[in-house]
């Protein structure tokens, strides 16, 4: 057995080593397709298979990772994920970008959840289940942060300092692909050498296929019957919304304010490196926030709350134009990943104080389902009402979203009391291997 150090290592690791592939990918995907002969139309639809294939597959992969185990599928994910680098890097017409996209897709849905929640299994089984998650989390969020703000920088720098012309045997946009491959690889041996789960039986085949269903109809009726996952879960609904109004608006909107195409590129390379920068701050800033404000229901209540009034400020930059609009809109941005970074350990401590080892890559799945759906839904809404009525209009109706989530989840307390407990492990039990099943005389009565 590992220790809870050891286990928060690991997880910092993994989650940096998840994350820095993408960010080096970022910034450079959309200009590398189009210069392999894509257009608009093609580079979106590939956007949109890349999409379909992660909500299809986000449920039925968490359930995988409760019933297989999370090393598994983690190593799934990166294999799988590895596959999809190396067409992004080296592909040259649709089929091969659109596989990319799939095996991406497949990718992210099979990474949705399981280092999460191998990283709380391991602290229960070191320190108990009353240990504190929250540092841990943190770190994991930080760690996240701060590859995507390395990985974006690096991505949009390099193409710019690669050797151009015709001799040159690698394009200077597939190089942080290419990149991208060596980091996808390097997370491959990471899991595969570090994230050590307890040796059993894995189950056959016959029993993941009949398993994966039960576990995740069990996490959906937890889900939708214990009452603070439900207000987690529309917290996760509106924040999808306002980070799709983020990422919708704000390129073309750094390209008003900067005075034209080739500022808003940089300045949206500089707000972005700014947003992921500040997320890792806000990620320090989680632990001593929520023993401040008394419990982790208040912390992410009031981290909505900021999020929402860096929305209302980014509302209010709409009519600034040049420098002093790019300052402004950075400082909310700053302000607003400052919040959205600082909500993820408390959040991540109400959660998995809801639920057990048996439905936790589940429930992480639903719970990522719901952010996107909510991004999905709020995109082309919001993008209809930023065409009609202008960027701080759509601004100020995410901010607004915001507002009745963090109401919800102010008194939120934090443990789930015992009977309550006994009751969802006797009727709402999900199916799992025998090393997962919890002893019924440690299982408390009501």
């Amino acid at each position: 057995m590992i220790t809870a150090d050891s286990a928060r290592r690991r997880y910092v690791a993994i989650s940096f080593l998840t994350w820095l592939p993408v960010g080096l990918y970022l910034a450079p995907m959309v200009l590398l397709m189009l210069e392999r002969g894509l257009s608009l139309g093609e580079v979106a639809t590939i956007g949109a298979v890349y999409s379909v294939a992660i909500v299809v597959l986000e449920l039925p992969t968490g359930g995988l990772s409760d019933v297989l185990g999370r090393r598994p599928v983690l190593l799934a994910s990166a294999v799988t994920g590895l596959g999809g680098l190396l067409l992004l890097g080296l592909g040259g017409s649709l089929w091969p970008l659109a596989a990319s996209a799939l095996l991406r897709g497949v990718a992210r849905a099979l990474s949705s959840g399981p280092a999460e929640a191998w990283y709380v299994d391991a602290v229960h089984a070191a320190a108990g289940r009353d240990a504190d998650l929250a540092p841990g989390l943190a770190r994991g969020g930080m760690a996240a942060s701060a590859a995507m703000a390395v990985g974006v920088l690096a991505g949009g720098t390099i193409p710019f300092l690669w050797p151009a012309g015709p001799g040159a045997d690698v394009p200077g946009l597939a190089v942080p692909v290419l990149l991208a491959v060596v980091c996808q690889l390097a997370l491959l041996v990471v899991v595969a050498v570090a994230m050590r789960e307890p040796r059993a039986v894995r189950p056959g085949l016959g029993e993941v296929l009949r398993g994966v269903p039960d576990t995740v109809a069990a996490g959906l009726r937890l889900a939708g019957r214990d009452h603070v996952l439900v207000r987690l879960l529309f917290m996760s609904a509106v924040s999808g919304v306002a980070l799709a109004v983020i990422e919708l608006l704000t390129p073309a909107w750094m390209a008003v304010l900067a005075g034209g195409p080739g500022g808003g590129v940089l300045a949206y390379a500089l707000v972005a490196a700014v947003g992921f920068a500040a997320g890792t701050a806000g990620n320090a800033l989680s632990a001593p926030l929520t023993r401040w404000l008394g419990s982790p229901g208040r912390a992410v209540a009031v981290c909505l709350l900021a999020a929402a009034l860096a929305l209302a400020g980014l509302a209010g930059t709409a009519s600034l134009s040049g420098v002093t609009g790019v300052v402004a809109a950075g400082t909310a941005y700053l302000l607003m990943f400052v919040g959205l970074g600082a909500m993820v350990a408390p959040v991540g401590q109400l959660l998995h104080d809801r639920v057990g080892a048996g439905e936790r890559s589940t429930v992480l799945s639903v719970d990522s389902l719901v952010l996107q759906l909510g991004a999905g839904a709020g995109s082309p809404a919001l993008g209809w009402l930023a065409t009609a009525r202008g960027p701080g209009a759509a601004f100020a109706v995410s901010a607004l979203l915001l507002c009745p989530a963090a109401l919800l989840l102010w008194h939120v307390p934090r443990r789930i009391r015992a009977g309550r407990l006994a009751l969802v492990l006797r009727h709402g039990r999900p199916h799992l291997p025998a090393r997962d099943r919890p002893r019924e005389d440690r299982v408390p009565r009501p």
